[in-house]
């Protein structure tokens, strides 16, 4: 049965989704996106999602194509007619269609793209028991990380030379230090304290990060922003990444080199379970 969508105002079958070929998103990458979780039917941390996605807008001087309210209500519906009880829904935000310039359209109208991926599992994925290996690649992206753009080629190839290595993510490097992972912020944990890298234009302030950072604290755990190494992390009694897709998902391995005992730590497998207890109370 094929997936309904909702593009520019209407719900249709995917089959039958169309864009303008004149898109700025198709043309330019001038776009930015959010991935929103679904848990037992409902929206996890949408308010987040909704301010990042205004904040990404604001900063690229790009008009909203509806309210938060409105995007509410489209995001419901279609976890609704797609019966999703665990998964995603991708929502696009692109600049409109106009003939192909360099300097922004005056006058287009944005588009709006929504869409869900049904995941069983999700919260209970046997990946969270075995942890991640990851590698280390430079970090060649574009200085604006902290804009949650559709540019996401590079991302993209550090996964896919991840999985040329037999592992399963890469951490990206500037300047000496971790930025953040392909597609989640990267973290450590070194005796009872956990390291993550300061919020800035290098890396994108991740909406689950938040909200582990504050579970984290509420818990009484030592929390320090900062940047490290990849020696560093591997000398680390654990490391994890966090997203919304993953939530809290050990890492075991990095660049070949187990962290800590090469296992499954328990400051990481606390914040997962702590993550998902008190973000399915508050789903909407």
């Amino acid at each position: 049965m094929e997936r309904i969508v909702y593009v520019n105002g209407e719900y249709v079958n995917e089959s039958d989704a169309k864009i303008s070929i004149f898109d700025r998103g198709f043309l330019m990458a001038d776009g930015v996106y959010e991935v929103t979780t679904v848990l037992d039917g409902k929206l996890i941390d949408f308010d987040g999602h909704a301010k990042r996605l205004t904040r990404s807008l604001n900063e690229l001087d790009m008009k909203p194509a509806c309210t938060d309210e409105e995007l509410l209500e489209i995001h419901r519906e279609l976890v609704k007619r797609n019966n999703v009880e665990e998964g995603m829904v991708y929502l696009q935000v692109t600049r409109g269609a106009a003939d192909r310039d360099f300097a922004y359209p005056k006058d287009a109208k944005p588009s709006l793209v929504l869409f869900t991926q049904d995941k069983p599992g999700l919260a209970n994925s046997p990946a969270a028991q075995i942890g991640m290996k990851v590698i280390s690649i430079d970090d060649i992206r574009w200085g604006r990380r902290d804009i949650k753009t559709v540019q996401l080629l590079y991302p993209s190839m550090g996964k896919m030379m991840a999985k040329a290595a037999g592992c399963d993510d890469a951490w990206m490097v500037e300047d000496g230090s971790v930025t953040e992972g392909t597609s989640n912020n990267a973290y450590i944990v070194k005796d009872g304290v956990i390291i993550t890298r300061h919020l800035g234009n290098e890396i994108l302030s991740g909406i689950t990060r938040a909200a582990v950072l504050r579970f984290a604290k509420e818990a009484q755990m030592k929390v320090e922003e900062r940047s490290f190494t990849i020696s560093e992390a591997q000398d680390a009694d654990e490391a994890f990444v966090t997203s919304a897709s993953t939530f809290v998902m050990p890492v075991v391995e990095i660049d070949g080199t187990a962290v800590g005992t090469g296992n499954v730590g328990p400051v990481a497998s606390r914040l997962r379970e702590i993550y998902l207890d008190e973000m399915r109370k508050a789903a909407i």
